[in-house]
This record gives structure tokens, C-alpha cells and sequence, in this order.
């Protein structure tokens, strides 16, 4: 029988694979300006969002909170962080989106519920059911781990305010410019790994590094492809990286 912990690492070696693939295939999973009908039935972006975040904002603090394992501050923390960007994604920034009329795939919101899901069951499965030695809030690790978090948590969130602005100023695809824009296209695929870095440097285990890195291999091919789509649509677009300032 699998054990949690080798399941754990079969789920970082298919995000590795996923990686790989969307990288080097050239597939454009259809969000945003890249959705296409060819993918099947579609679904308002706003719902869509809601429905595939939903999963991780219930699953993970539920089984933190109903298993055997009695949860240090620590563990507090790393599922109230988990809480706290999941309620945004969940009940805010579906609603704050300006993608009037614009639609994405039922395949797309089904499997990123699925892969939430997987995420929110095994840091909430460890948390509630396996545990760990007891920290204090006070380790480096969480110290650093909070501030990383924070830090990553404040790009995404300036990154959304900023570009759900430019919507408001002019339909359709502009050139975002200014703060993080001078050097990367994407400051809020950027900001949500920085988070999840920080998350796993504060809870300090399995799933939370396997998170970090499904959170890497996720959204740095989501960022390439919108740095490409920008390139290809904008002749006069800047010189800047796609996710990684000063490397790719």
C-alpha cells in the first residue's frame, strides 16, 4: 500500500511532468485571452474562478481542524494563511474581475477543482492527521516563512488591483507598465509563488513544498504564455521577463 508520504512525492514528480509538457508543447491552457469554444462547454469567468477555488478554501482547514492531531500555534498560522488567500480567490476576486461576457471551459474549472483539491486534502490531511513536532513561533523558519508570504501575498494582490484598474480605464488588452511591470509581464503569477514559498518555509513539510513547487510548475507556463501572447499582439511591447525578474 502507498504510504502519504510517497503519494506526496508521486504528486511532486506529476507536477514536474505537467511542467515539462506545457513548457516545451506549446499548449495554451485556455484562461483568460487564451479560452477557446474547441475545449468544450464554457462557463462565466467569474463562476468559473469561484468553483475552482472553492475546493482548497474547504478542504484543507476542514481536515486540520476535524483530525486526531491537536494543532500548535504554528500549524494555526500556516491553515489561517491558507484561509486567508483562498477567501480571497474565492469570495473576492471572482467578483472584482472586469471579464464581462467572457467565459471559460468546464474541463478547465473541473480540473482545477480536482487539482485543488488534491492540495487541500494532503496539507490538510497532514496537518490534521500526521502532524509534526511542535515549532516555535519564534523559529527562523517561520519567521522568514510569514514575511515571505506577506511579501508574495502583497504582489498578487496589487498585481489583480492594478491590472482589474487598467480594465476600467479602456476595453480590452492594454500594456500594463510601471512598478513590477518594468521587469516581468506577469508580477501576479510571480507573487503567488513567492507566497507558497513562503508557506512551505513556514509549515516546514511535505505537502507544503510539494504545493510550492505545483504552484511553480503551474503558473510559470501560464506566465510564459501570456508573455508570448503579449509579444505576438503588441508590436511595441517592452523588453521585461515573464515571471522571474532578470531570468525568464
Amino acid at each position: 500500500m502507498i504510504t502519504f508520504e510517497t503519494a506526496v512525492w508521486i504528486w511532486i514528480a506529476i507536477a514536474i511532468i505537467t511542467f515539462s509538457y506545457l513548457v516545451f508543447s506549446g499548449v495554451r491552457a485556455p484562461y483568460g485571452r487564451h479560452s477557446s469554444k474547441s475545449w468544450g462547454p464554457m462557463i462565466a469567468n467569474k463562476w468559473g474562478w469561484f468553483l475552482m477555488e472553492l475546493p482548497a478554501f474547504l478542504i484543507c482547514p476542514l481536515l486540520a481542524i476535524i483530525g486526531p492531531v491537536q494543532l500548535d500555534l504554528v500549524s494555526w498560522i500556516a491553515v489561517g494563511l491558507w484561509s486567508v488567500h483562498y477567501f480571497n480567490r474565492v469570495f473576492l476576486f471572482p467578483f472584482k474581475i472586469k471579464t464581462k461576457g467572457k467565459k471559460m471551459p468546464w474541463f478547465i474549472v473541473i480540473s482545477a477543482m480536482l487539482f485543488n483539491g488534491v492540495n487541500g486534502f494532503l496539507n490538510g490531511y497532514f496537518f490534521g492527521f500526521i502532524g509534526t513536532a511542535s515549532q516555535s513561533v519564534l523559529s527562523m523558519n517561520v519567521i522568514i516563512g510569514i514575511l515571505v508570504f506577506f511579501g508574495g501575498m502583497y504582489i498578487n494582490t496589487k498585481t489583480d488591483r492594478l491590472l482589474i484598474a487598467l480594465r476600467k480605464k479602456q476595453a480590452g488588452y492594454q500594456i500594463p507598465r510601471g512598478w513590477l511591470f518594468k521587469y516581468i509581464s506577469c508580477p501576479n503569477h510571480f507573487g503567488e509563488i513567492v507566497e507558497w514559498i513562503g508557506f512551505a518555509i513556514l509549515a516546514w513539510n511535505l505537502p507544503a513544498l510539494s504545493f510550492a513547487i505545483w504552484t511553480f510548475c503551474n503558473l510559470v507556463p501560464r506566465a510564459l504564455n501570456h508573455h508570448n501572447w503579449y509579444q505576438e499582439h503588441f508590436l511595441d511591447y517592452p523588453k521585461r521577463k515573464a515571471v522571474m525578474p532578470y531570468l525568464f
